[in-house]
């Protein structure tokens, strides 16, 4: 499991690889903090390398989502595959987050 950041059009990616769980999700959250703390205020997650976020991984999703936005920021996600779509809308998280299926389409949006 692994975290990648990089900026696109003065835009933090966070590539996910692997799974979003208990035992990184503090991970996750740190990295993206740091950036909000340093000035970053558009992020996107990238789950393309991801096959399942586990509870804790979606209440660490919430809680970006909720600092980022009282930032005056904005969290998109993308490439999300159909179990984690399933998940996000049996879960009604998919009316929280902007979700895109491209890069290009959360650069757009």
């Amino acid at each position: 499991m692994s975290f990648n950041l990089r900026k696109v059009a003065n835009v933090t990616v966070v590539e996910v690889d692997g799974q979003l769980i208990v035992g990184n999700r503090q991970d996750l959250k740190q990295k993206v903090l740091a950036e909000l703390e340093g000035g970053a205020g558009s992020f996107v997650i990238d789950f393309s390398r991801t096959g399942y976020i586990d509870s804790s991984g979606l209440g660490v999703l919430v809680s970006l989502s909720k600092r980022i936005r009282e930032a005056g920021g904005e969290l998109r996600l993308i490439s999300l595959n159909e179990d984690l779509r399933t998940l996000f809308e049996l879960t009604k998280l998919h009316t929280l987050f902007e979700i895109r299926t491209t890069l290009e389409e959360a650069l757009a949006g």
